[in-house]
């Protein structure tokens, strides 16, 4: 993927989650036709780092469903390498709002930021906020490679975007995003993860799809299941 103009982005949204089965993934697909396109991009497979303390804390306290949670990851569309960019991703969660900060780097930069050897970006509110979290945590260190392939759709002049991630999938070794994009999966096989994200209602239309699919909103998070699947005694 080509290095963004900007690399520096900030979002406010809705986002919900669904999980759905192959039938449904399919009756989805037909359904949004018409009112969704697809991105250029197609079909992308993505990885994603998570960063935690070494006693989980983050995930943790996520998965306990508090009216405001954080964490931090870094994501790379399909492999990696230390000249290619990569995007570190804060994300908070408060009261049904997602608040991301993103901004592009590379991995030998990414590295020396974690090693609090130097700034993430230069300068600026969202370098501020990073490096807070980074120094209030003081330890983070990668804890769960999280991949899927992903379709993105995008509503043409609105504000609606829809994401199916396809095989996502886990694992808590070779922790980088250089070596493979092989994990443990999420799901029952043909599962897939539809997320709905948008700045302000969902649109009728939709509505009205997720409801004749009974597709149901869930509050599934990739980091908190595999952490749930991962073995006790690695915790």
């Amino acid at each position: 993927m080509a290095a963004v103009a900007n690399p520096i982005v900030v979002m406010k949204r809705y986002e919900m989650k669904y999980i759905m089965s192959p039938e449904q993934t399919e009756f989805f697909k037909k359904k949004v036709e018409g009112h969704m396109k697809i991105d250029k991009f197609g079909l992308t497979s993505i990885a994603s780092l998570y960063y935690d303390t070494p006693d989980y804390r983050l995930i943790r306290t996520s998965i306990e469903k508090p009216a405001f949670k954080e964490k931090i990851r870094l994501r790379s569309y399909g492999l990696a390498s230390d000249s290619s960019p990569v995007f570190l991703e804060l994300k908070r969660k408060a009261y049904g709002i997602v608040y991301k900060r993103r901004v592009q780097s590379t991995l030998p930069l990414v590295k020396k930021f974690f090693d609090c050897e130097g700034d993430i970006c230069a300068g600026g509110q969202i370098n501020r906020e990073i490096t807070t979290f980074r120094d209030y945590y003081q330890t983070l260190v990668p804890a769960c490679l999280i991949i899927y392939d992903r379709i993105a759709y995008f509503e043409p002049g609105g504000d609606l975007r829809l994401t199916i991630d396809h095989n996502p999938r886990y694992r808590y070794d070779e922790l980088n995003l250089k070596t493979s994009m092989e994990g443990n999966s999420l799901l029952e096989k043909g599962y897939t993860i539809l997320e709905v994200k948008v700045q302000q209602a969902v649109p009728l239309w939709l509505s009205a799809i997720l409801t004749e699919g009974h597709i149901y909103k869930n509050s599934f998070s990739k980091y908190g299941e595999a952490y749930r699947q991962q073995p006790v005694s690695k915790r």
